[in-house]
């Protein structure tokens, strides 16, 4: 038996001189690999060209990238900022918002689909399938860097995450935290179920010919277990401490919201049969 797990895990995979390769930058690439390749799959049981996933991945990249920036300075340091813009350029520092992602994708697919001349809530559809272990993969990045984990714990899995992580990236001795819960591990196993309830939805019941029920499904359950997440979860900006809800629980709340729309929405439409414009 143990009573916690002392993670020691470097967020370096290896350097060689200037260039290092991050575990975090890894589950990024492998996400996107697994999502690209899920979105071909599902273009073609929908008769639509799998040719037509490469251009969408790049308007989905740069969504995500640029997005999940000016998420993170914006919603959670927007004076400072401000005052600095050069450094919104500055990603390689740290700092990628998920909310802000989830928006930047969105308004990449809408301009997307309107230059493919397909349906926007067919490709957002489908991305509520492939996004969801892109999602997961993300999180697992987190728990490489030793950030965004949760309160103390005395449970037996609770992590021993170290605080002098950049410290320790430069050949110091670790500090550890008392054991706290890996939420990115609960995060990144909600995002799973996510997706295989997406699926289910899409093969047991022609979810995928309801517009907006796999993209409402995929808001309500991504954005409903961060919000009970967030509960247990260190805040991530001083002006958190003391709020009833942090930042992450009120920037969930309208995705929850617009994704229980789309799903009653959904469910009182006729199905669609063919996905033109």
């Amino acid at each position: 038996m143990f009573d916690a797990i002392t993670w020691t895990a470097h967020p370096v995979i290896f350097q060689f001189g200037w260039f290092s390769l991050r575990w975090y930058a890894l589950m990024f690439i492998v996400g996107f690999a697994i999502g690209v390749r899920l979105m071909e799959k599902y273009y073609k049981l929908d008769g639509k060209d799998p040719e037509r996933v490469y251009t969408l991945f790049m308007y989905c990249f740069i969504g995500t990238i640029v997005g999940a920036r000016l998420g993170h300075c914006f919603f959670y340091d927007p004076e400072y900022y401000l005052a600095h813009p050069i450094e919104i350029l500055q990603t390689w520092k740290g700092g990628l918002a998920s909310h802000g992602g989830t928006l930047g994708v969105f308004l990449a697919v809408l301009l997307y689909a309107k230059l493919d001349k397909l349906p926007s809530l067919f490709v957002l559809d489908r991305l509520g399938i492939a996004v969801a272990p892109v999602a997961a993969l993300i999180r697992v990045g987190n728990l490489f860097n030793h950030e965004i984990y949760g309160h103390e714990t005395s449970l037996p899995w609770g992590f021993r995450f170290i605080t002098n992580i950049h410290a320790y990236e430069a050949g110091r001795e670790p500090i550890f935290t008392a054991p706290c819960h890996p939420t990115q591990i609960y995060e990144a196993l909600c995002y799973l179920a996510v997706f295989f309830i997406n699926v289910w939805l899409y093969k047991k019941y022609d979810a995928g010919k309801r517009p907006g029920l796999l993209l409402g499904s995929f808001f309500t359950l991504v954005f409903g277990s961060r919000f009970l997440i967030e509960f247990i979860k260190n805040v991530q900006e001083d002006f958190e401490e003391g709020m009833m809800l942090d930042m992450g629980q009120i920037l969930s709340i309208p995705f929850i919201l617009g994704g229980i729309w789309l799903i009653v929405r959904a469910l009182n439409r006729p199905k669609v049969t063919e996905f033109i414009r």
